[in-house]
């Protein structure tokens, strides 16, 4: 967004979780209904031209942007959960967080050969959770035609590293980490 008025929504909280870290918080953008319709507007406006067939995005604010835009675009919604949360049979992704890794799962039913999907979620930073998103979407035989997040802290430089070859897009990028 030029001159991106969604910015204001975002509190930056200083030293959280720890010392030297700058904190984005994407909340300041749900607590406000202005800051959240206008992300889902620009959201959408992102997807202008893009034929999608489902929405998908890990638990747990990832749920909330994309169930958003799910509704928005009359498409499915498919949740990405932590281990043991989804009652049918499942796929898996782990992949590395900074300190651990973490493991994605979804229905082995839940994208179909040739789906166009739209993997959301509410922050980028090292690109670790949307690759592993994409992984499953892509073992499923769906492919994964655009990613949206409304912060995008391109200081560890996901579009150029992890998420390479993707259309990403993000509504607000702050320079750093």
């Amino acid at each position: 967004m030029e001159n991106n008025i969604l910015e204001k929504y975002v509190r930056t909280i200083k030293d959280f979780p720890k010392e030297g870290v700058f904190f984005r918080d994407v909340t300041g953008i749900l607590d406000s209904g202005e800051g959240f319709r206008l992300a889902m507007v620009e959201m959408e406006r992102a997807l202008g031209g893009v034929d999608v067939d489902k929405i998908v995005a890990p638990e747990s604010r990832g749920f909330i942007f994309g169930a958003a835009l799910a509704d928005r675009l009359r498409c499915a919604f498919v949740p990405l959960r932590k281990p043991g949360k989804l009652p049918r049979e499942t796929i898996s992704e782990t992949y590395e967080l900074e300190y651990c890794t973490a493991t994605l799962h979804i229905h082995k039913d839940a994208v179909s050969k040739g789906d166009r999907v739209v993997l959301v979620d509410d922050l980028l930073a090292t690109g670790g959770t949307a690759k592993a998103g994409a992984k499953l979407v892509e073992r499923l035989g769906g492919k994964v035609v655009k990613m949206l997040f409304p912060i995008e802290l391109a200081g560890f430089g996901a579009v150029d590293g992890a998420l390479a070859g993707y259309d990403v897009f993000s509504l607000i990028r702050y320079p750093g980490k």
